[in-house]
Protein backbone atom coordinates (compact mmCIF):
# COMPACT_ATOMS: atom_id res chain seq x y z
CA UNK A 1 0.00 0.00 0.00
CA UNK A 2 1.62 3.40 -0.95
CA UNK A 3 1.98 5.76 1.30
CA UNK A 4 -0.27 9.23 0.51
CA UNK A 5 1.61 12.26 -1.27
CA UNK A 6 3.32 15.03 0.96
CA UNK A 7 1.76 18.65 1.47
CA UNK A 8 3.86 20.48 -0.41
CA UNK A 9 3.00 24.73 -1.11
CA UNK A 10 0.74 23.92 -4.26
CA UNK A 11 -1.32 21.32 -1.82
CA UNK A 12 -1.34 23.98 1.00
CA UNK A 13 -2.00 26.92 -1.73
CA UNK A 14 -5.13 24.25 -2.96
CA UNK A 15 -6.56 24.04 0.47
CA UNK A 16 -6.52 27.39 1.30
CA UNK A 17 -8.42 28.51 -1.78
CA UNK A 18 -11.17 25.80 -1.22
CA UNK A 19 -11.38 26.92 2.69
CA UNK A 20 -12.10 30.59 1.58
CA UNK A 21 -14.37 29.73 -1.22
CA UNK A 22 -16.55 27.30 0.95
CA UNK A 23 -16.29 30.20 3.56
CA UNK A 24 -17.44 32.86 1.67
CA UNK A 25 -20.22 30.88 -0.30
CA UNK A 26 -21.64 30.55 2.82
CA UNK A 27 -20.67 33.99 4.06
CA UNK A 28 -22.53 35.70 0.97
CA UNK A 29 -25.86 32.97 1.16
CA UNK A 30 -26.15 34.01 5.27
CA UNK A 31 -26.25 37.92 4.40
CA UNK A 32 -29.64 38.04 3.88
CA UNK A 33 -30.77 36.87 7.49
CA UNK A 34 -29.07 39.72 9.03
CA UNK A 35 -29.97 42.32 6.42
CA UNK A 36 -33.03 41.49 5.25
CA UNK A 37 -35.09 43.07 7.25
CA UNK A 38 -33.03 47.16 7.45
CA UNK A 39 -32.99 46.35 3.58
CA UNK A 40 -36.41 46.06 3.46
CA UNK A 41 -37.29 49.26 6.13
CA UNK A 42 -34.87 51.03 3.59
CA UNK A 43 -35.29 50.34 0.01
CA UNK A 44 -39.53 50.08 0.20
CA UNK A 45 -40.30 51.46 3.60
CA UNK A 46 -42.34 48.36 4.88
CA UNK A 47 -42.67 47.96 8.34
CA UNK A 48 -41.78 44.38 9.73
CA UNK A 49 -45.20 42.02 9.84
CA UNK A 50 -46.97 43.93 6.79
CA UNK A 51 -47.97 41.86 3.34
CA UNK A 52 -45.53 44.05 1.11
CA UNK A 53 -42.66 43.12 3.88
CA UNK A 54 -43.92 39.40 4.04
CA UNK A 55 -43.90 39.44 -0.08
CA UNK A 56 -40.24 40.55 -0.95
CA UNK A 57 -38.89 38.48 2.08
CA UNK A 58 -40.62 35.67 0.07
CA UNK A 59 -39.29 36.45 -3.56
CA UNK A 60 -35.56 37.00 -1.77
CA UNK A 61 -35.39 33.51 -0.42
CA UNK A 62 -37.40 31.86 -2.99
CA UNK A 63 -36.39 33.22 -6.45
CA UNK A 64 -32.71 33.37 -5.53
CA UNK A 65 -32.83 29.83 -4.47
CA UNK A 66 -34.82 29.16 -8.06
CA UNK A 67 -32.38 30.59 -10.64
CA UNK A 68 -29.12 29.12 -8.48
CA UNK A 69 -30.58 25.84 -8.51
CA UNK A 70 -31.24 26.17 -12.33
CA UNK A 71 -27.38 27.89 -13.15
CA UNK A 72 -26.11 25.49 -10.72
CA UNK A 73 -26.72 22.58 -12.92
CA UNK A 74 -25.83 24.01 -15.81
CA UNK A 75 -22.50 25.07 -13.12
CA UNK A 76 -22.09 21.30 -12.67
CA UNK A 77 -22.71 20.60 -16.24
CA UNK A 78 -19.53 22.94 -17.18
CA UNK A 79 -17.70 21.21 -14.48
CA UNK A 80 -17.63 18.08 -16.14
CA UNK A 81 -17.22 19.91 -19.66
CA UNK A 82 -14.77 22.38 -19.21
CA UNK A 83 -12.57 21.25 -16.39
CA UNK A 84 -12.30 22.22 -11.91
CA UNK A 85 -10.11 24.55 -11.88
CA UNK A 86 -11.83 26.70 -14.98
CA UNK A 87 -15.37 26.85 -13.29
CA UNK A 88 -14.36 27.45 -9.40
CA UNK A 89 -12.69 29.85 -9.87
CA UNK A 90 -15.40 31.91 -12.45
CA UNK A 91 -17.95 30.87 -9.76
CA UNK A 92 -16.13 32.67 -6.81
CA UNK A 93 -15.74 36.21 -8.76
CA UNK A 94 -18.89 36.10 -9.65
CA UNK A 95 -20.46 35.47 -6.19
CA UNK A 96 -17.77 37.91 -4.72
CA UNK A 97 -18.68 40.72 -6.87
CA UNK A 98 -22.35 40.34 -7.25
CA UNK A 99 -22.60 40.77 -3.55
CA UNK A 100 -20.25 43.92 -3.52
CA UNK A 101 -22.47 45.06 -6.03
CA UNK A 102 -25.12 44.31 -4.24
CA UNK A 103 -24.07 46.97 -0.89
CA UNK A 104 -25.05 49.95 -3.58
CA UNK A 105 -28.55 49.17 -4.99
CA UNK A 106 -30.51 51.78 -4.91
CA UNK A 107 -33.90 49.40 -5.35
CA UNK A 108 -35.22 46.04 -4.04
CA UNK A 109 -35.18 45.04 -8.30
CA UNK A 110 -31.53 45.34 -8.25
CA UNK A 111 -31.27 43.93 -4.88
CA UNK A 112 -33.51 40.74 -5.82
CA UNK A 113 -30.93 40.63 -9.34
CA UNK A 114 -27.83 40.60 -7.63
CA UNK A 115 -28.88 37.93 -4.68
CA UNK A 116 -29.52 35.83 -7.45
CA UNK A 117 -25.95 36.40 -9.52
CA UNK A 118 -24.71 35.81 -6.19
CA UNK A 119 -26.66 32.78 -5.49
CA UNK A 120 -25.28 31.34 -8.99
CA UNK A 121 -22.09 31.78 -7.95
CA UNK A 122 -22.61 29.90 -4.58
CA UNK A 123 -24.23 27.07 -5.74
CA UNK A 124 -21.23 26.21 -8.25
CA UNK A 125 -18.86 27.07 -6.54
CA UNK A 126 -19.31 23.94 -4.20
CA UNK A 127 -19.88 21.31 -7.08
CA UNK A 128 -16.80 22.42 -8.76
CA UNK A 129 -14.73 22.66 -5.60
CA UNK A 130 -15.46 19.20 -3.69
CA UNK A 131 -14.93 17.48 -7.16
CA UNK A 132 -11.79 19.76 -7.64
CA UNK A 133 -10.73 18.18 -3.73
CA UNK A 134 -12.00 14.69 -4.56
CA UNK A 135 -9.96 14.18 -7.76
CA UNK A 136 -6.65 16.77 -5.95
CA UNK A 137 -6.01 13.79 -3.22
CA UNK A 138 -6.42 10.52 -4.41
CA UNK A 139 -5.45 8.61 -0.80
CA UNK A 140 -8.79 7.98 1.20
CA UNK A 141 -8.18 9.18 4.27
CA UNK A 142 -6.14 12.36 3.36
CA UNK A 143 -8.86 13.14 0.62
CA UNK A 144 -11.29 12.48 3.86
CA UNK A 145 -9.72 14.91 5.56
CA UNK A 146 -9.10 17.36 2.97
CA UNK A 147 -13.06 17.70 2.21
CA UNK A 148 -13.90 17.30 5.92
CA UNK A 149 -12.04 19.96 7.31
CA UNK A 150 -12.12 22.40 4.25
CA UNK A 151 -15.61 22.62 4.34
CA UNK A 152 -15.83 23.04 8.30
CA UNK A 153 -14.70 26.45 6.81
CA UNK A 154 -18.14 27.24 5.90
CA UNK A 155 -19.27 27.46 9.48
CA UNK A 156 -16.33 30.00 9.74
CA UNK A 157 -18.02 32.11 7.24
CA UNK A 158 -21.17 32.25 9.14
CA UNK A 159 -19.07 33.91 12.02
CA UNK A 160 -17.27 35.73 9.67
CA UNK A 161 -20.53 37.42 8.31
CA UNK A 162 -22.35 37.86 11.83
CA UNK A 163 -18.45 39.60 12.80
CA UNK A 164 -18.95 41.56 9.73
CA UNK A 165 -22.54 42.93 10.70
CA UNK A 166 -21.71 43.54 14.40
CA UNK A 167 -18.92 45.62 12.99
CA UNK A 168 -20.75 47.24 10.57
CA UNK A 169 -23.82 48.17 12.93
CA UNK A 170 -20.96 49.27 15.27
CA UNK A 171 -18.52 51.14 12.86
CA UNK A 172 -20.66 52.32 9.62
CA UNK A 173 -20.77 55.88 10.97
CA UNK A 174 -17.10 56.29 10.39
CA UNK A 175 -17.21 54.50 6.87
CA UNK A 176 -17.87 56.53 3.51
CA UNK A 177 -22.11 57.03 3.13
CA UNK A 178 -23.60 55.27 0.17
CA UNK A 179 -26.57 56.49 -1.37
CA UNK A 180 -26.90 59.65 1.01
CA UNK A 181 -26.10 57.13 4.53
CA UNK A 182 -24.56 54.77 6.29
CA UNK A 183 -26.58 52.12 6.46
CA UNK A 184 -25.16 48.72 8.12
CA UNK A 185 -26.73 46.57 5.39
CA UNK A 186 -25.17 47.92 2.88
CA UNK A 187 -21.48 47.53 4.61
CA UNK A 188 -22.41 44.09 5.52
CA UNK A 189 -23.15 43.14 1.40
CA UNK A 190 -20.04 44.88 0.47
CA UNK A 191 -17.23 42.90 2.17
CA UNK A 192 -18.51 40.15 0.13
CA UNK A 193 -16.01 40.92 -2.50
CA UNK A 194 -13.14 40.14 0.18
CA UNK A 195 -12.93 36.45 -1.84
CA UNK A 196 -11.97 37.55 -4.83
CA UNK A 197 -8.73 39.75 -3.50
CA UNK A 198 -6.38 36.64 -2.71
CA UNK A 199 -8.18 33.94 -5.15
CA UNK A 200 -6.75 37.10 -8.33
CA UNK A 201 -3.16 36.49 -6.86
CA UNK A 202 -3.51 32.70 -6.37
CA UNK A 203 -4.88 31.27 -9.23
CA UNK A 204 -1.82 31.45 -11.44
CA UNK A 205 -0.56 28.65 -9.03
CA UNK A 206 -3.88 26.49 -9.08
CA UNK A 207 -3.83 22.71 -11.24
CA UNK A 208 -6.77 21.47 -12.81
CA UNK A 209 -7.61 17.81 -11.86
CA UNK A 210 -4.95 15.31 -12.56
CA UNK A 211 -7.62 13.23 -13.06
CA UNK A 212 -9.90 14.70 -15.04
CA UNK A 213 -7.18 16.30 -16.99
CA UNK A 214 -5.58 13.03 -18.13
CA UNK A 215 -9.16 11.87 -19.46
CA UNK A 216 -9.47 14.91 -21.41
CA UNK A 217 -5.64 14.76 -22.91
CA UNK A 218 -6.09 11.01 -23.64
CA UNK A 219 -9.85 11.30 -25.14
CA UNK A 220 -11.24 9.18 -23.44
CA UNK A 221 -13.38 11.66 -21.21
CA UNK A 222 -16.96 11.00 -21.70
CA UNK A 223 -19.21 13.26 -22.57
CA UNK A 224 -21.52 14.74 -19.16
CA UNK A 225 -25.58 13.83 -19.60
CA UNK A 226 -28.39 14.29 -16.88
CA UNK A 227 -30.20 11.40 -18.67
CA UNK A 228 -26.95 9.03 -17.20
CA UNK A 229 -27.80 10.03 -13.64
CA UNK A 230 -31.00 8.22 -14.24
CA UNK A 231 -29.48 4.93 -15.53
CA UNK A 232 -29.86 1.74 -14.10
CA UNK A 233 -26.34 2.23 -12.68
CA UNK A 234 -27.38 5.80 -10.67
CA UNK A 235 -30.85 6.37 -10.81
CA UNK A 236 -31.61 5.06 -7.20
CA UNK A 237 -28.24 6.80 -6.37
CA UNK A 238 -29.47 10.30 -7.89
CA UNK A 239 -33.04 9.75 -6.49
CA UNK A 240 -32.29 9.26 -2.36
CA UNK A 241 -28.96 12.19 -3.12
CA UNK A 242 -31.37 14.77 -3.80
CA UNK A 243 -34.31 13.69 -1.84
CA UNK A 244 -31.64 13.88 1.47
CA UNK A 245 -30.47 16.70 0.27
CA UNK A 246 -33.51 18.60 0.13
CA UNK A 247 -34.55 17.52 3.76
CA UNK A 248 -30.86 19.37 4.82
CA UNK A 249 -31.99 22.47 3.06
CA UNK A 250 -34.99 22.20 4.52
CA UNK A 251 -34.30 21.85 8.10
CA UNK A 252 -31.60 25.06 7.58
CA UNK A 253 -33.73 27.11 5.33
CA UNK A 254 -36.96 26.49 7.08
CA UNK A 255 -35.92 26.93 10.44
CA UNK A 256 -32.66 27.95 11.14
CA UNK A 257 -32.04 30.82 8.61
CA UNK A 258 -35.60 31.97 9.75
CA UNK A 259 -34.62 32.62 13.25
CA UNK A 260 -32.86 36.14 12.96
CA UNK A 261 -36.25 37.15 12.08
CA UNK A 262 -37.54 35.41 15.42
CA UNK A 263 -35.14 37.09 17.21
CA UNK A 264 -36.87 40.82 17.41
CA UNK A 265 -40.31 39.25 18.67
CA UNK A 266 -38.98 37.41 21.67
CA UNK A 267 -40.25 39.45 25.05
CA UNK A 268 -36.84 39.95 26.22
CA UNK A 269 -35.73 41.77 23.20
CA UNK A 270 -39.24 44.24 23.15
CA UNK A 271 -38.17 45.00 26.65
CA UNK A 272 -34.67 46.47 25.45
CA UNK A 273 -36.41 48.66 22.66
CA UNK A 274 -39.18 49.58 24.73
CA UNK A 275 -39.40 53.89 23.81
CA UNK A 276 -36.37 53.76 22.19
CA UNK A 277 -36.40 55.80 18.76
CA UNK A 278 -36.39 53.97 15.90
CA UNK A 279 -32.92 54.19 14.96
CA UNK A 280 -32.03 52.91 18.42
CA UNK A 281 -34.92 50.32 18.26
CA UNK A 282 -32.87 48.76 14.67
CA UNK A 283 -29.54 48.63 15.92
CA UNK A 284 -30.32 47.03 19.13
CA UNK A 285 -32.44 44.17 17.47
CA UNK A 286 -29.55 43.78 14.58
CA UNK A 287 -27.20 43.68 17.76
CA UNK A 288 -29.52 40.80 19.84
CA UNK A 289 -29.76 38.68 16.09
CA UNK A 290 -26.15 38.97 15.81
CA UNK A 291 -25.27 37.46 19.27
CA UNK A 292 -28.40 34.96 18.53
CA UNK A 293 -26.66 33.81 14.97
CA UNK A 294 -23.20 33.44 16.49
CA UNK A 295 -24.34 30.44 18.86
CA UNK A 296 -25.53 29.25 15.47
CA UNK A 297 -22.47 29.21 14.01
CA UNK A 298 -20.33 28.13 16.66
CA UNK A 299 -22.69 25.20 16.46
CA UNK A 300 -21.90 24.50 12.91
CA UNK A 301 -18.51 24.92 12.79
CA UNK A 302 -18.48 22.19 16.01
CA UNK A 303 -20.71 20.36 13.89
CA UNK A 304 -18.60 20.04 10.52
CA UNK A 305 -15.36 20.01 12.71
CA UNK A 306 -16.78 16.98 14.56
CA UNK A 307 -18.27 15.28 11.04
CA UNK A 308 -15.16 15.72 9.47
CA UNK A 309 -13.18 13.32 12.45
CA UNK A 310 -15.73 11.12 12.10
CA UNK A 311 -15.64 10.60 8.54
CA UNK A 312 -11.79 9.65 8.85
CA UNK A 313 -12.32 6.80 11.35
CA UNK A 314 -15.97 6.01 10.41
CA UNK A 315 -16.02 3.68 6.93
CA UNK A 316 -19.97 3.36 6.86
CA UNK A 317 -21.51 6.37 5.29
CA UNK A 318 -25.12 5.54 6.74
CA UNK A 319 -23.59 5.03 10.28
CA UNK A 320 -21.97 8.45 9.92
CA UNK A 321 -24.70 10.33 8.47
CA UNK A 322 -27.09 8.79 11.26
CA UNK A 323 -25.21 10.19 14.19
CA UNK A 324 -26.15 13.88 13.11
CA UNK A 325 -29.76 12.89 11.32
CA UNK A 326 -31.32 11.04 14.31
CA UNK A 327 -30.68 13.26 17.02
CA UNK A 328 -31.79 16.56 14.70
CA UNK A 329 -35.13 15.05 14.20
CA UNK A 330 -35.57 15.19 18.05
CA UNK A 331 -34.18 19.07 18.62
CA UNK A 332 -35.31 20.86 15.98
CA UNK A 333 -38.64 21.19 16.63
CA UNK A 334 -38.06 21.03 20.64
CA UNK A 335 -36.36 24.20 20.02
CA UNK A 336 -38.77 25.94 17.85
CA UNK A 337 -41.67 24.90 19.81
CA UNK A 338 -40.72 26.26 23.20
CA UNK A 339 -37.52 28.67 23.53
CA UNK A 340 -37.54 29.91 20.40
CA UNK A 341 -41.07 32.17 21.45
CA UNK A 342 -40.01 33.43 24.65
CA UNK A 343 -36.92 33.05 25.98
CA UNK A 344 -33.59 34.41 24.59
CA UNK A 345 -31.36 32.62 26.70
CA UNK A 346 -32.57 29.07 26.06
CA UNK A 347 -32.30 29.63 22.70
CA UNK A 348 -29.08 30.58 22.18
CA UNK A 349 -27.98 27.08 23.20
CA UNK A 350 -30.83 25.34 21.68
CA UNK A 351 -29.64 26.66 18.35
CA UNK A 352 -26.44 25.95 18.85
CA UNK A 353 -27.15 22.64 19.20
CA UNK A 354 -29.65 22.35 16.49
CA UNK A 355 -26.76 24.14 13.92
CA UNK A 356 -24.33 21.27 15.09
CA UNK A 357 -26.35 18.56 13.99
CA UNK A 358 -27.75 20.56 11.15
CA UNK A 359 -24.91 22.49 9.55
CA UNK A 360 -22.68 19.34 10.39
CA UNK A 361 -24.78 17.09 8.11
CA UNK A 362 -23.80 19.75 4.97
CA UNK A 363 -19.88 18.20 5.31
CA UNK A 364 -21.28 14.67 5.02
CA UNK A 365 -22.51 15.33 1.35
CA UNK A 366 -19.23 16.47 0.38
CA UNK A 367 -17.42 13.31 1.47
CA UNK A 368 -19.89 11.27 -0.11
CA UNK A 369 -21.14 12.36 -3.52
CA UNK A 370 -17.47 12.19 -5.18
CA UNK A 371 -17.32 8.53 -3.95
CA UNK A 372 -20.39 7.35 -6.24
CA UNK A 373 -20.02 9.11 -9.53
CA UNK A 374 -17.67 8.64 -12.28
CA UNK A 375 -14.91 11.44 -13.40
CA UNK A 376 -17.31 12.67 -16.53
CA UNK A 377 -20.68 12.61 -14.58
CA UNK A 378 -19.25 14.19 -11.20
CA UNK A 379 -19.82 17.27 -11.26
CA UNK A 380 -23.62 16.90 -13.02
CA UNK A 381 -24.46 14.30 -10.23
CA UNK A 382 -23.23 16.98 -7.56
CA UNK A 383 -24.90 19.62 -8.96
CA UNK A 384 -28.19 17.45 -9.51
CA UNK A 385 -28.57 16.51 -5.98
CA UNK A 386 -27.10 19.67 -4.23
CA UNK A 387 -28.93 22.21 -6.85
CA UNK A 388 -32.27 20.38 -7.72
CA UNK A 389 -32.29 19.00 -4.25
CA UNK A 390 -31.24 21.44 -1.65
CA UNK A 391 -31.20 24.17 -3.60
CA UNK A 392 -34.35 24.31 -5.17
CA UNK A 393 -36.77 21.55 -3.22
CA UNK A 394 -35.12 22.20 -0.07
CA UNK A 395 -34.95 26.26 -0.23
Amino acid sequence: MSNPSPFGLTRWLICIIASIGFAFDIYELLMLPLIIRPALQDLIGASPGSPEFSFWVGMLFFIPAMVGGVFGLLGGYLTDLWGRRKVLVGSILLYAFSACAAGFATSIEMLLFLRCTTFIGVCVEFVAAVAWLAELFPDQKQREGVLGFTQAFSSLGGLLVTGANWLAVQYGDLLPAIQGGHEAWRYTLISGVIPALPLLLIRPFLPESPEWQAKKDAGTLKRPSLKALFSDQYRRTTIVTTLMFACSYGAAFGALQQTPQMVPELPQVKAQTADKPVPEQKKIEQQVTAGVNFYQEIGGLTGRFLLAVCAIYIVSRRKLIRLFLFPGMILIPLVYFFPARDNLDLLKWGIFAVGMLTIGQFSFWGNYLPRVYPVHLRGTGESFAANIGGRMIGT
